[in-house]
């Protein structure tokens, strides 16, 4: 039935495979190398057949429960080096880590993966800290969080070793914290700063024949520069500037820190441009060259022969699961369908809550492998009113990453971040990103954390519609107008606003406008350093920045904000820290797809049904993710602003900017 038996143990962490004679040296490979620290494509890689396709998935997961190669029940006296694995960006939600063996991404959390690399801190077995560096970084607010944490293990007695096989500028801004950074001999270093680009669609609509017509509250509220010009007008070139130069100096300021010499000196090393291994070592910014396996035995001389590594410290353990028996497999599956326990805790807890990309209205359509992206008001108000019933909850974290979105969402989070204030403490953790929505719902709060390069602020409103009718002409399609009333076809594509509607949007978006700096001064009071018409008209910023004008009150990551809540709430050591709505596993998403959970009828459309539904975007874009993601990204990101703004007619969006 089997070609292969897999017997697994997650309390000794290690495999027993009794394989035929096709994958035997395969797998001795695996499990006798003398690179402590395996990759975890080297167990993916030791096929099995099955007969079922249930069978399959099961061993799927088996193989990647755990990719580490750990400790002898013998060697736990040793001690042991906790390995962690950073590479490209960390969503901020968590996921399923049954989920994640389908889609290919990773079940952790940029909150599970900070609270584990923490807990080394204080666990006396953990004698040193191993980072694998991957290809990409996390955004900069992320990454100045892991920097911080880095150097908070490295004080705390733990050596962290980094190896990187390659890096780029915010990558070497995280793991200058560390105590020894090396990379294999072939390995480079981008170190070429902060580089950012807006786009601009103006052309590529004027070739379509169709015209923007949009409105905006603020000089400087650019997102509807997207489609209105072919290049920034001066005010939002102007805030572009002090925009990046607060973020290049977050950068350069962590790494000199990081790396002990003078910001000057950081400036020229990206200055110089790019490094090679051997140049970055003999430059001082890297420690040292060497391979992985190599940098594996230093650690052993230092630590001990017997020292184990362990690729999932702080991972929940898996279930001792016998493969001998065929049936085991089909008793794993239905282990990963039956779900986690719901059962109730009855600790005292602190509730984490993301808002965390475009801020929609509604529910997203139920999926087995996972909702579309977005921060949709339904279930995040569900997850703030459970938090303000729930006795057991004594604080609450707002967790915001999102460039902002519908002002409906907006206003339906901001209302139950109120009730929640009414009974218990919260506070606001900004991530990489919380503007002009994104800050909108933040308003709540007495107390808001960002980092120094988180972006903020774009307190401001935007509306407007395309006017399409030159484009319908053009490839020979024409409409015969029918209306009843003057202003009926106001919101409609075939004409530009008249002066008297312009006048009439411009009175509703002025309302908007002014309710939204309405929230900001009513929390903020006399916070603010300048008078908010100074502050806001779409002004984005940096934290840094943001924290210089009272606009948010504390520079620090999610972390902090927790340790600042709990002594708000005046909680125990051992309160527990909640995500809010649990996360579902694969069978709940499962099911609620076949049930008929999904919200079919909803008008309230994903990126990528957004996208799919134009033939040009669905033809030409994929074929670009390849060469130019980032600009993909932008663009994607401008047509989701825009399916808000024809569905709400108004916009609470900041201005799409990319940066490495």
């Amino acid at each position: 039935m089997l070609d292969c038996v897999w017997r697994f143990s997650a309390r000794q962490n290690c495999y027993n495979n009794l394989c035929t004679a096709n994958n035997k040296s395969e797998s001795a490979a695996a499990l006798n190398s003398s690179d402590g620290i395996q990759e975890e494509e080297t167990m993916r890689q030791l096929t099995c057949r099955c007969t079922t396709p249930a069978l399959m998935a099961a061993l799927l997961l088996l193989t990647s429960l755990n990719p580490a190669v750990a400790a002898e029940a013998g060697a736990k006296d040793a001690g042991t080096v906790a390995v962690f694995s950073i590479d490209g960006g960390v969503t901020e939600k968590p996921g399923d880590e049954e989920l994640a063996i389908f889609t290919g991404q990773s079940a952790d959390s940029f909150l599970s993966l900070t609270t584990r690399m923490r807990k080394t801190i204080d666990d006396d077995d953990v004698k040193a800290v191993v980072i694998l560096a991957g290809g990409s970084a996390p955004g900069l607010a992320q990454s100045e969080e892991l920097h911080k944490l880095l150097v908070d293990i490295k004080q705390a007695g733990k050596p962290v070793y980094v190896h990187a096989d390659a890096m780029m500028t915010r990558q070497l801004m995280i793991f200058s914290g560390a105590s020894e950074i090396t990379m294999s001999p072939t390995g480079y270093i981008f170190l070429h700063g902060l580089y950012g680009e807006q786009v601009h669609l103006r052309g590529l609509l004027d070739r379509l024949r169709i015209k923007p017509d949009f409105i905006t509250m603020g000089a400087y509220k650019s997102a509807a520069e997207t489609f209105m010009l072919e290049s920034a007008s001066p005010a939002a070139a102007e805030m572009t500037k002090w925009l990046f130069d607060g973020m290049y100096d977050s950068t350069v300021n962590a790494l000199a820190s990081g790396r002990g010499v003078k910001p000057e000196k950081v400036k020229a090393w990206i200055d110089d441009g790019i490094y090679s291994a051997t140049e970055a070592a003999e430059a001082g910014i890297i420690d040292s060259v060497t391979y992985r396996q190599d940098l594996v035995e230093q650690i052993k001389k230092k630590h001990g022969e017997d020292i184990s590594f362990d690729k999932r410290y702080g991972k929940k353990s898996q279930q001792e699961i016998d493969f001998s028996n065929p049936f085991a497999a089909l008793q794993l599956w239905a282990q990963i369908l039956s779900g986690p326990s719901k059962k109730k805790s009855d600790k005292d807890g602190i509730a984490v809550i993301y808002v965390e990309g475009s801020i929609l209205p509604g529910t997203p359509a139920a999926s087995p492998f996972g909702a579309a992206g977005g921060a949709y008001s339904t279930p995040i108000r569900k997850a703030l009113d459970e938090a303000a019933e729930d006795d057991t909850i004594k604080a609450v974290v707002l967790r915001v990453d999102s460039p902002g979105g519908s002002v409906v969402a907006s206003e339906i989070i901001l209302d139950a971040t109120r009730r929640v204030k009414a009974k218990k403490p919260i506070v606001i953790s900004m991530g990489n990103t919380a503007a002009s929505g994104g800050y909108y719902v933040s308003c709540a709060s007495d107390t808001i954390f960002a980092e120094s390069g988180t972006i903020t602020g774009s307190i401001g409103v935007l509306s407007g519609k395309f006017v399409t009718t030159d484009m319908w002409k053009s490839v020979g399609i024409n409409f015969t107008p029918l209306a009843r009333g003057k202003k009926a076809g106001m919101l409609g594509s075939a004409t530009a606003f008249t002066e008297g509607e312009r006048a009439r949007m411009t009175a509703w978006m002025e309302n908007v406008y002014g309710q939204f700096k309405g929230h900001v001064t009513a929390i903020r009071g006399d916070r603010l350093k300048k008078p908010i018409d100074d502050l806001a008209a779409g002004r984005v910023w940096t934290g840094q920045q943001a924290l210089e004008h009272g606009l948010v009150d504390k520079i620090g990551g999610i972390h902090d904000a927790i340790n600042f809540i709990a002594e708000e709430a005046k909680l125990d050591d051992d309160y527990e820290v909640r995500v809010l709505p649990r996360p579902k596993n694969f069978a709940e998403l499962l099911m609620g797809d076949l049930g008929g959970g999904s919200n079919k009828k909803s008008k309230t459309l994903s990126l990528e049904a957004s996208v799919s539904q134009d033939s040009l975007w669905k033809s030409v874009l994929p074929l670009m993710q390849g060469l130019d993601p980032n600009r993909v990204a932008a663009v994607r990101q401008a047509i989701q602003q825009l399916d808000i703004v024809s569905r709400e007619q108004i916009s609470l969006s900041m201005p799409i900017l990319i940066h490495e």
